[in-house]
């Protein structure tokens, strides 16, 4: 989550507004200009006003108008042909509101996540590069551990706090047999959700449920999908005092409740495991993405909390070297759903 400290970008495979702003660079007319030389002056533009990853801003929102998910995927002769009127005025458009710090991912509607193509809309949280690695850690555990992976044909797994679907749907799409709880208190990430399961044809493996985990009592309205095989997060994390210094793309752009984590960034992350324990068979675990700060402070608060009867199993580190990864695990048999609760029949749907 924290790689968009510093940029809006990361990974490629609705607005908030389209108010231009009323500075525009002189371009030359349509017929004198190729995808090319459009990309180098966008780029060029974007430098001298600040903008962060300024040619990779510009190549993609040249390559979106042109029909294609990244410049160098587009063919020789469209990058070299004169653009057309249209073309050059879309490309115009998109540019002003990327002047305005809006994300690419917002700007272009979509972006891609361990492969999928998931539509974008602010406010909700844009997924980071980083939480692929957080995806690809729940499936090397879910091979390790044959019981998991064959529970009732696959896991059943909670995402507290879905966003736009990808985790939910990167690990349905990587676990053939495996089905998903998604909660999520905000509406709109509900609703994206949504829109992204029926785009990738999961929606009859997944349950989306509008959630607040912080309330009392919210775990009830989960038991009747228990008990769990996992629970993941990507809570909101990020400790209030360092909110003011997030880039502009997400303090303008983002919802700050997807993002601002409290004091110590512990807020969400402390309810996730108090809620997990009520949930989980014995032996299931929690998959946490956390600050660099929070591996030491969350191992404390576990030990200061032994009636949750969760074991803090190991941290790993992001492909930047900093230590942004949970894996938890209950053990004993205090206050979770049986083990064999699901060798029956699923539950009935659920609304949401």
């Amino acid at each position: 989550m924290l790689w968009a400290l510093l940029t809006g970008l990361g990974r490629r495979g609705g607005s908030r507004g389209w108010a231009f702003s009323s500075w525009r660079p002189h371009l030359p007319q349509a017929g004198l200009l190729s995808a090319i030389e459009l990309v180098s002056r966008w780029a060029a533009v974007f430098e001298e006003r600040g903008i962060p990853e300024a040619r990779e801003s510009s190549e993609y929102i040249v390559a979106h108008v042109l029909g294609a998910k990244t410049f160098q995927s587009l063919r020789p002769v469209l990058r070299t042909q004169p653009l057309t009127p249209w073309q050059l005025q879309c490309i115009q458009d998109l540019c002003s509101l990327r002047l305005q710090r809006m994300p690419v991912q917002y700007i272009l509607g979509e972006w891609d996540f361990q492969g999928l193509s998931l539509k974008m809309a602010p406010p909700v949280f844009i997924p980071r590069p980083e939480t692929e690695e957080l995806v690809e850690w729940v499936l090397e555990e879910v091979a390790r551990r044959p019981c998991v992976a064959e529970a009732h044909g696959g896991p059943l797994i909670l995402e507290v706090g879905c966003g736009s679907g990808a985790v939910s749907l990167s690990l349905l799409s990587r676990l053939p047999q495996s089905r998903v709880i998604a909660v999520d208190k905000g509406e709109a990430a509900i609703c994206l959700t949504h829109e992204n399961a029926q785009r990738l044809q999961l929606r009859d493996r997944i349950r989306i449920i509008p959630l607040d985990v912080t309330s009392e009592g919210s775990w009830a309205h989960l038991l009747p999908w228990g008990p769990l095989d996992l629970v993941v997060s990507n809570p909101p994390y990020v400790f209030h005092q360092d909110m003011e210094q997030l880039a502009p793309e997400i303090l303008s752009y983002e919802d700050p409740a997807a993002l601002d984590g409290g004091e110590k960034g512990m807020d969400i992350i402390m309810h996730v495991l108090a809620l997990a324990p009520r949930l989980l068979k014995d032996s299931g675990s929690i998959f946490l993405e956390v600050d660099p700060r929070h591996p030491e402070l969350i191992g404390s608060w576990l030990q200061s909390r032994p009636d949750l009867s969760l074991d803090l199993v190991a941290a790993r580190r992001d492909f930047c070297g900093r230590p942004r990864f949970l894996h938890i695990r209950r053990s004993g048999s205090q206050g979770g759903c049986p083990v064999d609760a699901l060798s029956g029949p699923p539950p009935a749907r659920a609304p949401g």
